[in-house]
């Protein structure tokens, strides 16, 4: 077939024709037609999600058209580089978009580039640009609503973990991912490391025998604790620029303040899911991968500092999951907020714990190394029985032109990696242990608590 009598969605993988084009080398910068790039909008224009874009743009068979923030400018972002300090990016649509056309108008014959348009509210965008991919990094409360409308117009999707706020939510989006056959990928790039597959291949290779036990810990937020005990009084003006409803969203209404936003809007039950919801699609990922587990059949979670509108200071979950097939059953303990599990008895004295430890009956892997090193260096290497990523990025973008799903695609893994996340969270606000019917996506010991699971929209929302 000749590449030429193509449209641009037929070539990206719409048809079934696209499949045959896979096969071709990547081309270099500039070597890609225009009709056969990959059009891309990027929504949540804060720190994150202009580093998405700005990576995402690199890439020769992407182009960056469009632009969405509820801001148009401000500063108080999220850097991702510490190094800079943690509150030193400016966010919002307009700086945005004047990045990406600089971007281009730098590899341009002419070096100028005026073609990226910016929107306030991603209806607009979605309503108006029809791309063929979206890149969603607004903050968690909103993930849902915006996603759900990009799959329903079959767009191919990227979104920042986790996937969704609430159990429900999350539920509903891998389905519709499901049904729309399109390409998705989570925001959680460890998944795509040596490191993931090392250890998937360790222990398949019985390295440390059946897995009993996995301990995941992170230390401290890493923003801001406020030092309240519930909402601030104060009711500022919104700031020039922000629509501040759209900010919300499907969320409860309250007064602007600026305790909720650009970025500690992850403190508040309203608006984040905590430590386990930000960072456990991250150091779960290759937990589930590797001991192939699927619904937990039971939740219990302890915090310290309890607040009905702050998430805690500290939380302990502890999942419990089935024997799957060969694999026995395995309890996940999740630590944050500098709570700690025991050292492992192998570890070797003054050596660093891992954030996430596996505790098999015949050893233990601290990350991806056993334990002690003298073990690991008597080990060496497993077999080689996982292909390797070609990138984070990469991966979604060759799964848009056809190809396998990407390693966090929404179906076939992150969906109920961030399920699982979300389902922690409904244990902390019970308060007490709960049993759980995956399938039926159902708690059967407290049926009070299934209110947990979904959250009530404001007026005017809905998925």
């Amino acid at each position: 077939m000749n590449p030429g009598k193509l449209s641009r969605r037929q070539f990206l993988g719409r048809s079934a024709a696209a499949a045959a084009f896979t096969v071709l080398p990547r081309l270099a910068q500039g070597q890609v037609p225009p009709s056969q790039r990959i059009t891309l909008a990027g929504i949540g224009m804060g720190g994150q999600g202009i580093q998405n874009i700005l990576r995402l743009q690199q890439f020769p068979q992407v182009q960056v058209v469009a632009v969405c923030d509820v801001n148009r400018e401000g500063g108080g972002y999220q850097s991702w580089n510490w190094s800079y300090g943690k509150e030193k990016r400016t966010g919002g649509y307009e700086p945005a978009r004047q990045a990406v056309d600089e971007y281009y108008a730098a590899q341009s014959k002419s070096g100028s580039y005026q073609g990226c348009r910016a929107y306030s509210d991603y209806r607009e965008l979605l309503a108006k640009e029809d791309v063929d991919a979206v890149m969603i990094a607004t903050p968690d409360h909103t993930h849902a609503v915006i996603a759900m409308a990009a799959l329903k117009m079959k767009k191919h999707v990227y979104c920042e973990k986790p996937l969704a706020w609430s159990v429900h939510e999350t539920r509903l989006i891998t389905e519709t991912a499901r049904q729309m056959k399109v390409a998705t990928q989570l925001g959680n790039n460890g998944q795509a490391s040596e490191e993931s597959r090392l250890v998937c291949e360790m222990i398949a290779d019985g390295a440390i025998g059946g897995v009993r036990e996995i301990h995941a810990c992170y230390g401290s937020r890493f923003w801001e604790y406020p030092t309240w005990s519930g909402r601030p009084a104060e009711t500022p003006p919104v700031p020039e620029g922000l629509d501040w409803d759209l900010w919300l969203g499907p969320a409860p209404w309250r007064p602007y303040h600026p305790a909720y936003c650009p970025w500690t809007w992850r403190n508040w039950q309203d608006f984040g899911t905590g430590l386990i919801g930000d960072l456990g699609c991250h150091f779960l990922s290759t937990a589930f991968k590797a001991l192939k587990l699927g619904h937990p059949i039971s939740v219990e979670a302890s915090c310290v500092q309890t607040n009905p509108e702050l998430y805690p200071l500290g939380e302990i979950f502890r999942f419990e999951f089935p024997a799957r097939g060969q694999m026995p059953p395995v309890t996940l303990k999740w630590f944050d907020g500098g709570l700690k599990p025991p050292r492992p008895k192998d570890l070797e004295p003054g050596r660093d714990m891992a954030q996430i430890i596996y505790y098999g009956e015949n050893g233990t892997l601290l990350g991806h190394r056993l334990i002690p090193e003298t073990k690991m260096q008597a080990y060496g290497k497993p077999p080689r029985l996982l292909p390797r990523s070609p990138g984070h990025d990469q991966e979604w973008l060759d799964a848009i032109r056809g190809g396998t799903p990407a390693g966090s695609d929404f179906v076939e893994h992150s969906g109920l990696l961030s399920e699982v996340c979300m389902l922690g969270n409904v244990a902390l606000r019970t308060g007490e242990k709960i049993e759980w019917d995956g399938p039926n996506m159902k708690i059967t010991n407290n049926e009070q608590a299934n209110q947990y699971l979904q959250r009530t929209y404001r007026e005017g929302w809905s998925l």
